[in-house]
């Protein structure tokens, strides 16, 4: 019989830590182990050299220590993306502690040429891993408590990924249709889109589901190696090439 299984939305980091939704598949459980045993190997095989001083300046720009600021109580985040302009309302009161850390992602710029690289059609749109793999491991543990699910994932919504309780860390993505079954497994909506979803919808689903499952992106890969990897084995992924709040 068929279980409910999780299946990974990003790897946060070259040990295989994994942010999760449901995915009705046996072998998914199989695969996922076989990315962990394999996320070791892959950053043995990158070497980290001394960052150049533009990496050391985003880094000093990008500080998780730095995203403290209360987010207003409403706010509206545009996102710049390859395909036209998405607005997102955010009411705080929705979820506090997601609304504060988007807020400040914003602010400090963090979404900038960030591509979406998983986008199943049906389902979701995914981003949220920096281009650059230094910045990707500075946030890799700077996780946030979850808030309650006063928000249904309906379709237009925009969510944080998890891996577990309190482990929202950068990753987004955007219901393309209404994906009630995360309300219980604690998948707390921030905002809904209020224009653009018809850019949202137009985002390309060539690749699919991504390796092992799928063709599409490594996920560790772009923990380790970022846009280059991608614009380099995936150049039809579309990216938010920044975001403001309005």
């Amino acid at each position: 019989m068929k279980s409910t299984l999780l299946l990974a939305l990003f790897l946060t980091g070259c040990t295989g830590d994994v942010e999760e939704i449901p995915a009705e598949d046996p072998a998914a459980a199989v695969e996922q182990e076989r990315v962990k045993e394999q996320a070791p190997a892959a950053a043995a095989t990158t070497a980290k050299a001394e960052p150049s001083p533009e990496v050391k300046a985003l880094l000093t720009k990008l500080d998780p220590d730095l995203a403290t600021k209360t987010a207003p109580d409403k706010f509206t985040v545009v996102f710049n993306t390859s395909e036209g302009e998405v607005a997102v309302e955010v009411n705080r009161e929705d979820a506090p502690n997601g609304a504060d850390r988007l807020y400040n992602l914003v602010q400090m710029g963090f979404y900038e040429e960030v591509a979406f690289f998983r986008v199943i059609d049906g389902f979701m749109a995914q981003a949220g891993m920096h281009g650059t793999p230094e910045v990707n491991d500075l946030w890799r543990d700077a996780s946030i408590k979850d808030d309650p699910v006063t928000l249904t994932n309906e379709r237009g919504t925009l969510t944080f990924a998890t891996r577990g309780p309190n482990t929202r860390t950068t990753q987004l993505f955007f219901n393309f249709k209404d994906n009630g079954n995360l309300d219980g497994m604690g998948f707390s909506p921030v905002g809904r889109v209020t224009s653009g979803m018809d850019v949202i919808d137009s985002l390309y689903s060539g690749y699919g589901e991504g390796q092992p499952r799928g063709r599409g992106p490594a996920q560790q890969l772009i923990t380790l190696q970022g846009n280059a990897y991608l614009q380099e084995k995936f150049p039809e992924l579309d990216y938010i090439k920044n975001a403001r709040i309005r």
